[in-house]
């Protein structure tokens, strides 16, 4: 017996109604794996992002961090080049006022009589020249000229010489405010030897800087190395 008209609709209906249920769990299927699929890139791109923006204030921090440390070391420069600059100028103000002093001492024809001919015999010495040219203040010449005969005499009998000669330049002078002394030279000026005031104090003051500095300032506790 053959199907009727009404079962064969109905077959067409079922396998109608089967195919859009597959098809309708397939669209399912096909939008659950792709929102997945949106999921796990989103989440991917939310991690990138979220080191991205670890990594970019990280860096800014250390950026900071290092910015802070180099304001501080330059204050801390700054500080300790100004407390080196003032120590300087009160360590410059004690030479000025020494220089002042010994030009004082200077007004003392006696004393500075005696000063001035250790003066010229020391730098007679100290050039071993045969032919040499003192130069002093202008208000010195006369008792320079006084001084040198006994300079050279003095010279003579120490290294048993007889071959010198000593000219006074009565053309070029030291300043009038130099604290007094002589400059001596030899070769047509090109040795030259400062025997002034000034000139002795600035050897003597450098000498003796390290301990004037630690009765002013302390013991500095940077320094290796001690005399």
């Amino acid at each position: 017996m053959g199907l009727s008209e009404a079962d064969v609709t109905k077959q067409i209906q079922q396998m109608i109604s089967f195919i859009q249920q597959e098809a309708a769990e397939k669209v399912e299927e096909i939008e659950a794996k792709a929102e997945e699929e949106f999921n796990i890139e989103k989440s991917r791109l939310v991690s990138q992002q979220r080191i991205k923006i670890i990594e970019y204030y990280d860096k800014k921090e250390k950026q900071i961090e290092l910015q802070r440390k180099i304001q501080h070391s330059n204050l801390a420069n700054a500080s300790r080049l100004s407390i080196l600059k003032a120590r300087d100028d009160y360590v410059q103000t004690l030479k000025e006022e020494a220089r002042k002093q010994l030009s004082i001492l200077a007004q003392d024809r006696s004393k500075y009589t005696t000063i001035l001919a250790n003066l010229i015999a020391q730098g007679l010495f100290l050039l071993m020249e045969k032919d040499v040219t003192i130069r002093c203040r202008r208000n010195d010449l006369d008792l320079v000229k006084q001084l040198v005969p006994d300079a050279i005499n003095r010279y003579k009998q120490e290294l048993k010489q007889k071959d010198i000669q000593v000219n006074i330049d009565d053309k070029n002078f030291l300043p009038d405010d130099s604290a007094g002394g002589i400059e001596l030279y030899a070769m047509g000026g090109k040795i030259k030897v400062s025997n002034t005031i000034e000139a002795r104090l600035a050897m003597i003051f450098n000498q003796i800087l390290p301990e004037i500095r630690e009765k002013l300032f302390g013991v500095n506790q940077n320094r290796k190395y001690h005399d």
